[in-house]
C-alpha cells in the first residue's frame, strides 16, 4: 500500500520472467516484486546505474512510447501535505460533471490497487487493469539493462497511469503527487495545464527536510513555466518558498480562500470536515483555471458572471466526490445477526497520520459524535450490509436522523496503529486534546498491528485469517504505554510483562474490555488493550454489540491509511 512506495531506490534481485499472466493474483505477485526494501530517507544505497530517478522515469516513458502522448494530456498536478487526495477527488468530480472524460491517479490504495486509477469516476476494471499491466510489464522487461532495471513500485504505477490515460483518451488527467514534488515520480510532467499545492505541514521530514520552508520548496518543485499555480493560505515560511518558486518561473500564483457554506445553495460537501472547505476552494480554482486554459470556461461561466454563483455542474461535483478512508462513516451490519439494530456498530475511518491531519480528524469525529448526541434519532450515511459494500455505497460524511433508540449506552472506541516512522505520542496527544476540548472521551483504546505488509501487494478479495500471522507486538505495546501516560495512568510501567500476560491469555483479556465498556463514568482508567490481530479486534467489537442490545459503539479508526484499508477490507468480506 501507500507509505512504502517512495521510501527509496533499492530493489531485490528478481527473475523478470513473466508469471502466468492470466490471473489477477499473478499480476499482484508481479507487482509485489517491484516493492523496495530500502527505508524512506536512506540514501546509502541506490539502484544500480548512473541515472537519477526522474531520468529513469523518462527512460521508462520512452520505452513505452509515451513521451509525446503525455504532452497531449491536459493535466492538473497537485502536491501538498494534507488534502491533496481530497482536492483531486473534488476536481475530478467537478470536471466529470462538466461533461469531460476524466482520469484520476491517486495513492495509496486502501483495499485494491485498481483504486489508484479512476476513469470517469470509477476504478479501472479488472480486465482493463490486466491488459495495461501486462502491456507495461512486458515492454519494460524486454528492455531491462544494467543501467535501466525494472522500476520500483510507485514508478511502475505512475508510468502505467500515463499509459492508461493516454490509451483511454481522457479529456483531463488529475495527477496526485506521491511524496514531495520536485523529485516525485509524477514530476516527469512537463506541460501541466495548472498546478496546485494544498495545506502544508511537517511530514516526511526525513526525505523533504526538517523545516516548513524546505518542505514547501519540494512541493513547489512541480510548478512549470507557462502553467498557473494555486495554493491555499499557508504559514509565512511556506508561502515565501512557494512564492519564490513561482517568481523564478514567472508564473501567476493564486492564493485561494476556503469556500463558504453560502456558496452551495443548500447542498453539502460530500467529504466531511471543516478542512474540506479549504480543499474544495482549491479544487474550484483549479477547475476554473483548467476550463479557461483549455478554452472551455465560456461553456459554464457567462462573461459577466465570473465571480458569481458556482455553476450547477460544480455544485454536483462538490456534493458527490468520494475518497475512501478520509472522514468516512461505515455502519456495520453484523453478518447473520438480524436482531441487532442497524447503527449499533459505527466505524469512523480517517487515515490521519500527521499532527495536522490528526487534529482535523479529531474535530470531525467530535462533531460526528455530538451530532449523534443531539439527534433524537440516528442513522449513519453509510447504512449497508458489510457483504454488499461497493463503491456505489461508499460515501464520506456525517449521518442523518432516521430511527434509533434513546436508551442506547453509546461509547467511543479508538482503534489505532501508526507506522514506526511516525511519532505516536504527538499523534495520540493531538487526538486526546482535540477530542477532550469538545467533551469527547474514549472508553477504550485498542492497539492492533496492520494486516497489510510492506512487501506484498494483494487483491481486494484476499481474505485474512481470523488469528492472522504471529506478529511482534512490541510497537503496539509501546503505543499503548504512551496512551496510558497521556491519560495519567502508569499501569503499564512494564510493557514486557504486559506482553507476556497477553501471550499467555490468548492475546488480550476480554474481561477488562467488557468491564470498561459498561462503566458509565468518563474517567479513563486502564482503558486500553493490545489485540494481536485486526480480525480479532473486529470480532470482539461485533460480539460486544451482539451480547449487549443496549450498547452502541462509535469506533474511530485512525493513525494509518494501512489500518483504515485493512478495516475496509474486513468489512467487505
Amino acid at each position: 500500500m501507500g507509505d512504502v512506495e517512495e521510501m527509496g531506490e533499492v530493489v531485490e534481485e528478481h527473475s523478470w520472467d513473466s508469471p502466468d499472466s492470466g490471473s489477477y493474483e499473478a499480476a499482484m505477485e508481479a507487482l509485489s516484486s517491484f516493492i523496495t526494501r530500502q527505508k524512506r530517507g536512506d540514501k546509502s544505497v541506490a539502484l544500480p546505474g548512473k541515472y537519477s530517478k526522474l531520468e529513469r522515469m523518462m527512460m521508462y516513458i520512452k520505452v513505452l512510447g509515451l513521451e509525446e502522448k503525455i504532452s497531449g494530456l491536459r493535466i492538473i498536478h497537485v502536491a501538498g501535505t494534507k488534502g491533496k487526495g481530497s482536492t483531486c477527488a473534488f476536481s475530478e468530480a467537478i470536471l466529470r460533471e462538466c461533461g469531460f472524460r476524466t482520469g484520476f491517479f491517486t495513492s495509496p490504495h486502501l483495499v485494491d490497487v485498481r483504486e489508484r486509477f479512476r476513469i470517469d469516476g470509477l476504478d479501472i476494471s479488472e480486465e482493463k487493469f490486466l491488459q495495461y499491466f501486462w502491456d507495461c510489464w512486458n515492454q519494460l522487461r524486454d528492455n531491462v539493462t544494467e543501467e535501466l532495471p525494472m522500476p520500483p513500485l510507485f514508478q511502475f504505477l505512475t508510468v502505467m497511469a500515463f499509459q492508461i490515460f493516454t490509451c483511454e483518451k481522457v479529456d483531463v488527467a488529475i495527477i496526485e503527487v506521491g511524496l514531495g514534488g520536485r523529485r516525485d515520480s509524477t514530476n516527469v510532467i512537463k506541460e501541466p495545464v495548472v498546478c496546485g499545492i494544498t495545506s502544508l505541514g511537517m511530514d516526511h521530514t526525513d526525505v523533504l527536510g526538517d523545516t516548513l520552508e524546505k518542505i514547501a520548496s519540494h512541493k513547489a518543485g512541480i510548478f512549470k513555466p507557462n502553467a498557473p499555480a494555486f495554493t491555499v493560505p499557508q504559514l509565512p515560511e511556506a508561502m515565501d518558498a512557494i512564492n519564490e518558486r513561482a517568481q523564478q518561473l514567472g508564473i501567476p500564483l493564486g492564493v485561494v480562500s476556503p469556500l463558504r457554506c453560502e456558496d452551495f445553495n443548500g447542498l453539502q460537501l460530500s467529504l466531511a470536515g471543516d478542512h474540506q472547505f479549504i480543499n474544495a476552494g482549491l479544487a474550484v480554482a483549479l477547475c476554473k483555471s483548467w476550463l479557461q486554459h483549455t478554452g472551455n470556461r465560456g461553456k459554464l461561466f457567462a462573461k459577466e458572471d465570473h465571480k458569481a454563483h458556482l455553476p450547477d455542474a460544480f455544485l454536483r461535483g462538490l456534493s458527490s466526490a468520494r475518497l475512501s478512508g478520509r472522514a468516512q462513516i461505515v455502519n456495520d451490519s453484523i453478518p447473520k445477526c438480524s436482531n441487532i439494530a442497524s447503527g449499533d456498530l459505527i466505524f469512523h475511518l480517517d487515515g490521519a497520520h500527521s499532527p495536522e491531519s490528526m487534529k482535523a480528524c479529531a474535530k470531525w469525529f467530535s462533531e460526528a459524535v455530538k451530532q449523534h448526541k443531539n439527534s433524537t434519532l440516528w442513522s449513519p450515511v453509510n447504512s449497508f450490509c458489510t457483504n454488499q459494500l461497493t463503491d456505489a455505497h461508499c460515501q464520506n460524511g456525517f449521518g442523518h436522523a432516521e430511527n434509533g433508540n434513546h436508551s442506547k449506552n453509546v461509547k467511543q472506541i479508538l482503534l489505532f496503529n501508526c507506522m514506526d516512522v511516525r511519532n505516536p505520542h504527538v499523534l495520540l496527544q493531538q487526538l486526546v486534546t482535540t477530542c477532550a476540548s469538545s467533551g469527547i472521551h474514549f472508553s477504550k483504546a485498542l492497539f492492533v498491528p496492520s494486516m497489510s505488509t510492506c512487501n506484498k501487494v494483494v487483491s481486494g478479495s484476499t481474505v485474512p485469517s481470523l488469528n492472522g500471522s504471529k506478529s511482534n507486538l512490541s510497537w503496539q505495546f509501546y503505543q499503548q504505554s504512551i496512551w496510558e501516560k497521556i491519560n495519567g495512568n502508569d499501569l503499564l510501567a512494564d510493557p514486557h510483562l504486559e506482553k507476556e500476560i497477553a501471550e499467555k491469555t490468548g492475546g488480550f483479556r476480554s474481561f477488562a474490555l467488557e468491564n470498561s465498556l459498561y462503566d458509565n463514568s468518563n474517567v479513563c482508567h486502564s482503558r486500553s488493550e493490545v489485540i494481536p490481530s485486526l480480525p480479532l479486534a473486529l470480532k470482539w467489537l461485533r460480539d460486544c454489540v451482539k451480547d449487549s442490545p443496549s450498547l452502541r459503539l462509535q469506533v474511530l479508526v485512525t493513525g494509518s491509511l494501512h489500518l483504515v484499508g485493512d478495516v475496509l477490507k474486513l468489512l467487505r468480506r
